[in-house]
């Protein structure tokens, strides 16, 4: 892994949209929410929907979480959001502030920041727990991911969402693993199919005390495997991981360097 590689990853997480992108506030002068594009602002407006034009961006008038979800009904509508989840994220300004939730697959083309966890999982030997993605999922399916990794609902707490996303993907209990820790937040932003993403990561790591062992309880996992730590680096390097995944590795393994 050169520092050329590192710096391309980087990139790719920190990469601008691909056409213009104008701020989302809710109603007027409100708190800014997301992006949209300038073109799919003005489909928004010139549809009815309850958003107008305001200081060179768009607002939502009326109830956020009404006019929020009728947005995101017209997005699936169209075409123009992703699967259809019957998943409720919640709508944070810059600062964290929880001001409605939206269907997690109206987020992306609203440049509406989501929050996720992903736990790094090893052995104590120092082999680590890597899950190949479905072949069926939305997103990166077959590439490999860490140990577990999935979005913060609405209204969630990380050790909530800790908690649930570890038993959904692979079947384990955190009260179960060994020596939890933080290894502080990644950003996110570049350009996806559905729009743009944003995304707060939050990282753990943790270790999976033998004979445990990851058994994916919701179908989108296709396998668990566990390498040494240079076939975890040679798969990095070989761009087999999704980006996500693949930042929230290096950034464990540049914790457990120091």
């Amino acid at each position: 892994m050169t520092a050329d590689w590192r710096a391309r990853l980087d990139a790719r997480a920190a990469a601008p949209p691909l056409r213009e992108r104008r701020p989302l506030r809710l109603a007027a002068g409100g708190a800014e929410i997301g992006s949209v594009e300038s073109a799919l602002g003005r489909r928004l407006v010139a549809a009815g929907l309850p958003v107008a034009e305001d200081a060179g961006g768009f607002a939502v008038d009326g109830d956020p979480d009404a006019s929020l979800a009728s947005l995101a009904r017209w997005l699936h509508a169209q075409g123009l959001a992703g699967r259809w989840r019957d998943e409720l994220l919640s709508v944070t300004d810059a600062s964290g502030i929880v001001h409605a939730a939206i269907e997690r697959a109206a987020v992306r083309p609203l440049g509406i920041t989501t929050h996720a966890v992903h736990l790094a999982g090893r052995q104590a030997g120092g082999r680590w727990w890597l899950q190949q993605r479905a072949l069926d999922k939305a997103t990166d399916p077959g590439l490999w991911d860490t140990l577990m990794g999935g979005l913060v609902a609405d209204r969630e707490s990380l050790a909530q969402t800790l908690e649930r996303e570890t038993w959904e993907e692979a079947g384990l209990r955190v009260a179960d693993l060994q020596g939890l820790v933080r290894h502080g937040d990644l950003l996110v932003r570049r350009p996806v199919s559905e729009g743009y993403m944003v995304e707060r990561i939050a990282v753990f790591e943790a270790v999976v005390p033998a004979p445990l062992q990851p058994v994916n309880q919701d179908g989108e996992v296709l396998r668990f495997e566990l390498v040494d730590t240079a076939t975890l680096q040679r798969r990095l390097a070989d761009d087999a991981f999704t980006l996500e995944a693949a930042l929230v590795l290096l950034q464990v393994l540049d914790g457990a360097a120091r």
